[in-house]
């Protein structure tokens, strides 16, 4: 079907920064995408935002599965923020979730040496940057009293960078640990333990310019940056329900099972093909275009002229995230999570009640856990039972109390492309919202924000690819979306 029923406004329309039938299309429904819409229908557009899923959220998801004790509500990978995450932090103000995903009220993370079997912890107090650090760091039993003296000189080190210096971004993180006396076991304890998890990689594949990022502001920039976030809820039910909801309030239309097929540039503004079936189409006209989509559709979709050296988004590599997901009869865990050196296992977080597993009959005494692998080139594509066979004893060599639990499920959960890959020279290839063409802009995660791929990233992106529509557009300074600190 046809629709010209959304015809854009043009400029002279928006007066005193008023969008008299200005229109938006939004293409992509992530973090990225809801938060370009929401921004956009705030500032009075009509906002369409197309979606080819049939739900919201992009890598930010849930699904029900049929497992060996009932159905359970699962989430494709166990995401979490940090208290510097103020962008994402504002997404669930605005969507209503802060209390479904709360902080925790001081950095604590639990870190057990396999094959000591000894549990250390990285703990802050309130006392000023970097003293916040220092007792945990003195008491830290995974690293020599030489390495951790390494640890505080090359912090301070890292205190003075630029993250955003062009030069840093060409070096390898690896390479400058190794300059300033960080040792294998210094780095495994303590820097890839965070990096992996948050940059998607290990030091030496990873961007120095990124990690500094990293380090810098989740751990040198206030006492509680690095306070840690997760969902005590699936994450479809924030950003799948939620975002529908307060989509659907600020008046955006939310067109999923939906692609965009073509973009076609008229004097008037922007004609968007979408396709909802192979006999299905119709016609969007809008003054405003943010794709809110991979790197790879983007190019895809991108008009020729419309980005200068538009064939390096093809050059922005990809990064995999393994999970494995494991229900047994009993509990073998009392913490929340923990992370692990000297194993191949890296983060395992308790999703027993956010699952649904609690409320199942018969079931109170079971639990599920989430093993989150990132960095997982190697084992993203091996079979299922090579990987129980790995990973289920190693995790009975971490907990005692699954030895000899019955496992009422095992499953795993791939995400290939699950982040940009952070390989150092990546900054050169990220692009900024704005195009060469009116009206055109970028949005997501693997964009000029700044930052690694996080959800931080995808929510900043939305808001500058906002910010940007609505420069265009002719609103003042004061009326556009507020930037994340």
């Amino acid at each position: 079907m046809t629709s010209g029923a959304r015809r854009p406004g043009r400029r002279h329309d928006l007066p005193s920064g008023r969008p008299e039938g200005a229109a938006a299309v939004v293409i992509g429904g992530g973090l990225a995408g809801t938060t370009a819409a929401l921004a956009l229908a705030d500032a009075g557009l009509r906002v369409t935002l197309v979606e080819g899923r049939p739900r919201l959220g992009g890598l930010v998801f849930s699904f029900r599965r049929e497992s060996g004790v009932g159905e359970l509500t699962v989430d494709n990978g166990q995401h979490v923020f940090l208290r510097c995450c103020t962008a994402y932090s504002r997404l669930l103000e605005r969507l209503g979730a802060t209390h479904l995903v709360p902080l925790q009220d001081r950095m604590d993370v639990p870190v057990l040496d396999a094959d000591r079997m000894r549990l250390g912890r990285l703990r802050r107090t309130a006392l000023p940057v970097p003293l916040h650090l220092a007792g945990s760091l003195a008491g830290y039993p995974h690293l020599s009293p030489a390495e951790r003296a390494g640890v505080v000189r090359a912090t301070l080190a890292l205190k003075g960078l630029d993250p955003a210096d062009p030069a840093l971004d060409r070096q390898d993180f690896g390479s400058w640990l190794r300059r300033h006396g960080q040792s294998a076991r210094a780095v495994e304890a303590l820097w890839d333990l965070v990096g992996i998890a948050t940059l998607n990689a290990r030091a030496e594949d990873a961007s120095m310019g990124l990690a500094a990022k990293v380090f810098k502001t989740g751990l040198l920039s206030a006492p509680g940056a690095a306070d840690i976030g997760w969902a005590r809820v699936p994450l479809g039910d924030v950003h799948d329900d939620l975002a529908r909801t307060a989509l659907e309030k600020a008046g955006v239309r939310i067109a999923l099972r939906t692609r965009a097929g073509a973009l076609m540039r008229h004097d008037d503004g922007w004609q968007v093909t979408v396709e909802k079936g192979p006999h299905e189409r119709e016609q969007l006209t809008a003054d405003t275009v943010v794709l809110a989509v991979p790197q790879r559709e983007a190019h895809a979709l991108l008009p020729g002229t419309a980005l200068d050296g538009k064939d390096r988004l093809l050059d922005i590599g990809t990064a995999p995230i393994l999970n494995l997901h494991v229900v047994y009869d009993r509990k073998v865990l009392r913490r929340p999570f923990f992370a692990a050196v000297g194993s191949p296992v890296q983060w395992v977080f308790d999703r027993t009640h956010a699952s649904g597993l609690t409320g199942l009959p018969g079931q109170e005494r079971s639990q599920y856990l989430a093993v989150s692998q990132s960095a997982a080139q190697e084992e993203i594509d091996q079979p299922v039972a090579k990987l129980r066979a790995r990973y289920l004893p190693e995790l009975e060599r971490l907990l005692p109390a699954a030895r000899g639990a019955r496992i009422h499920d095992f499953f795993v959960t791939r995400e290939r492309t699950a982040t940009f890959a952070p390989a150092p020279g990546v900054g050169r290839l990220r692009p900024a919202a704005r195009t060469q063409a009116p009206g055109l802009f970028l949005a997501g995660a693997w964009t000029a924000t700044g930052w690694p791929a996080t959800m931080e990233s995808a929510v900043r992106s939305g808001t500058a690819a906002a910010r940007e529509a609505l420069t265009e557009l002719g609103f003042p300074q004061g009326q556009l979306p507020q930037e994340a600190a």
